[in-house]
């Protein structure tokens, strides 16, 4: 339920789905103390954006707290409020860049970055999840320090196919861009579940079932059209806090 006392905010739903994203990636395991970022488009050419306030812990993030930001001004990182300057260079460069990404997680959860740290990371389709990601990933072997300004436009120049929805950062974690919150929480969500079936069947030191090329890719394609799921799963998420009794809408 919006707390409606926070109103007079712009893009108060936007701000509340965020809210409920960060919360539930803690939830999950997923964050890595008070350094991963996620970003909101909010306007139509994507350079305005919302973002997490510097070095916030994930399960205490409310809707109020999200920053918002322009990739275009040079002085955001000498406002009082500032963002974390990793953040600023991954986001900023993103939404600048790359219009399409109107959404962007950055993680470092635990299975995607195993797989970030092997010599092959990409993931084989051995099961449904691992399929949905067939021919959609973007592998990154560039690692070239902390995502600063320079950093972050040199990965902004690895997402220009808007098909390849999940960056994974070799030797880092993954970043992962989506239509919307609910578009791109789920497919967070899944793209670590994935990583995870592809670790776990690894350590059993026994030979992989890979599909095909043509079923991993209809998997893939079924998927992509599959109606309402990251909306219906964002929602449930939502609701489960409501009944909770969370401030994450404050």
């Amino acid at each position: 339920m919006l707390d409606r006392t926070s109103e007079n905010m712009t893009h108060w739903q936007e701000r509340v789905d965020m809210a409920a994203a960060f919360r539930w990636t803690a939830r999950f395991g997923f964050h890595e103390a008070v350094a991963n970022h996620f970003s909101l488009a909010v306007n139509e050419h994507g350079t305005k954006f919302l973002m997490n306030p510097n070095q916030r812990h994930f399960s205490r993030i409310k809707a109020s707290d999200l920053l918002l930001l322009d990739a275009n001004d040079p002085d955001t990182m000498s406002l009082p409020d500032a963002p974390d300057p990793t953040a600023w260079g991954l986001h900023g460069g993103v939404h600048r860049h790359v219009p399409h990404a109107r959404c962007v997680m950055h993680v470092h959860s635990i299975h995607a970055t195993v797989l970030a740290c092997l010599a092959d990371s990409t993931l084989p389709p051995i099961d449904q999840n691992t399929a949905t990601f067939y021919n959609r990933t973007v592998v990154d072997g560039e690692f070239g320090g902390l995502a600063f300004e320079e950093e972050g436009e040199r990965c902004a120049g690895l997402l220009s196919d808007p098909k390849k929805k999940v960056m994974i950062m070799g030797n880092h974690g993954i970043l992962v861009l989506g239509d919307d919150v609910a578009d791109t929480f789920n497919r967070l969500y899944y793209f670590e579940r994935a990583a995870e079936t592809y670790i776990r069947a690894l350590q059993t030191g026994k030979p992989l079932r890979i599909l095909s090329d043509e079923i991993a890719e209809k998997t893939a394609s079924e998927l992509d059209d599959y109606p309402d799921q990251a909306t219906r799963h964002l929602e449930e998420l939502k609701a489960i806090l409501d009944d909770e009794g969370s401030n994450y809408t404050k």
